[in-house]
């Protein structure tokens, strides 16, 4: 994909029991400006297989896109999708800035369980428990039809992706930005 004027493609990142339909507002808005953007969809988030997608097969799948993005690439990851995005993107020449939107910006060895403190079970094949309230965790600032949409589109997360620890953090050798949402719920707290 070539760039436009100039101008950086935007690869945008889903977070935990999403897809990236989740972005399709943003893209609109994006595309309505002149701005390029793609949006994956992690395997980790979906209809499940055997063994569970984990977050270094979310990491590949966001590897393979960038190696066929012509740069610069301006790579948001939300929530979740700060854990896999941190562990590849500094492996990607054509990346130009990492932002964080109310995501996860660990350091090496940590993992999203270990990060909120929670004990990582034995088995990790499953799928991750969702909030018991969506509504107020994640769309608590939304109208209620928008919300009522966005809760319909959340599909499973293994729970594997939850418990991986990272191995690399590209903010540390990527120019980065983090973005905190005021009424998060899940970062804010």
């Amino acid at each position: 994909m070539s760039t436009l004027n100039g101008r950086p493609t935007f690869l945008l990142v889903h977070g935990a029991w999403h897809r990236s339909t989740c972005w399709a507002p943003l893209q609109d808005e994006l595309a309505a400006t002149g701005w390029r953007s793609e949006a994956i969809d992690l395997p980790s988030a979906g209809e499940q297989r055997e063994p569970s997608a984990g977050l270094y097969d979310d990491a590949e799948e966001i590897a393979a896109r960038l190696r066929h993005m012509e740069g610069p690439v301006v790579v948001v990851a939300h929530s979740y999708g700060g854990l896999p995005v941190t562990e590849v993107v500094g492996d990607h020449p054509n990346v130009a800035r990492l932002v964080y939107l109310a995501a996860y910006m660990p350091t090496e060895g940590e993992s999203a369980s270990s990060i909120h403190g929670i004990p990582v079970p034995e088995d990790v094949s499953g799928v991750a428990p969702l909030f018991a309230d969506p509504r107020a965790m994640c769309y608590g600032d939304l109208p209620d039809a928008d919300a009522e949409r966005a809760i319909g589109q959340l599909v499973p997360q293994s729970l594997r992706s939850l418990t991986q620890e990272t191995t690399r953090s590209a903010w540390r050798t990527v120019p980065s930005t983090y973005v905190v949402c005021e009424q998060d719920q899940v970062f804010n707290r």
